[in-house]
C-alpha cells in the first residue's frame, strides 16, 4: 500500500479542534483532513471526529498520542502559518 491516499480538508476556525481521530478504532488521527477512502486501519467511514491533543493526551493510546504529536503543530501555536492571526469571513 505505498499508493497516496486522498483526503477531505476539514476547516476549522481557530481554537476549535482539528486533529481528527477515528472513534472505531482509535488508531489513526489526522489534522485538517480525512480520508476519503475511510480509516486506513479499520476502514471506517464517517467515524472521525476532532479533538485537541490535550483531549487526546488524557484518554488516547501511547500510539495515538505520538502519531498526533508528530502532525504539524495543533491549533495551540496556530502562528506558524502566514496570516493564521486572520479571521476566515464566513458567508
Amino acid at each position: 500500500m505505498t499508493e497516496s491516499q486522498s483526503f477531505w480538508p476539514v476547516e476549522c476556525a481557530q481554537g476549535e479542534p482539528d486533529l481528527f481521530v477515528c472513534l472505531t478504532c482509535f488508531d489513526e488521527v489526522f489534522k485538517a483532513k480525512m480520508p476519503v477512502d475511510g480509516c486506513p486501519s479499520c476502514g471506517a467511514i464517517a467515524a472521525f471526529e476532532p479533538f485537541s491533543i490535550d483531549a487526546i493526551r488524557e484518554w488516547g493510546t501511547e500510539d495515538l498520542i505520538r502519531k498526533a504529536e508528530q502532525l504539524p503543530s495543533s491549533s495551540s501555536s496556530s502562528s506558524s502559518k502566514p496570516g493564521s492571526d486572520q479571521a476566515t469571513p464566513s458567508i
